[in-house]
């Protein structure tokens, strides 16, 4: 499988400074094949829409009342759920809940382990 260096990769511009800085810091710890790399963005990208969520549910609340007074959960309520269950399974397909990092070479994904 191709193999990317992660000195050649940056993450994509549109990520929040947090979210882009942990891309970064997967990136360098881990040894990714290409494809690992499109989910880690796939990852971010629900990360940071799973907090645009949660920030407009603070804004906003948690209901809203429609037009007969009856009380409905906001559509961020889902997309918050969605982005989080997203997240989570796309770092569980990565397969970044490995053990520490080595001091002799770089971290394997438990998927690249035979």
């Amino acid at each position: 499988m191709l193999k990317q260096k992660a000195a050649a990769q940056k993450p994509p511009k549109h990520l929040r400074a947090a979210t882009s800085d942990w891309w970064k810091e997967v990136v360098g710890e881990f040894d990714l094949d290409s494809h690992h790399i499109r989910l880690l963005t796939k990852a971010c990208k629900a990360f940071d829409r799973s907090e645009q969520a949660r920030e407009a549910l603070v804004r906003h609340g948690l209901t809203f009342e429609d037009r007969f007074g009856a009380p409905h959960a906001r559509p961020e309520c889902a997309i918050e759920r969605d982005s989080r269950l997203a997240f989570a399974r796309l770092v569980r397909e990565i397969g970044l809940d490995v053990s520490p990092p080595s001091d002799s070479r770089p971290n394997s994904l438990r998927a690249n382990r035979t």
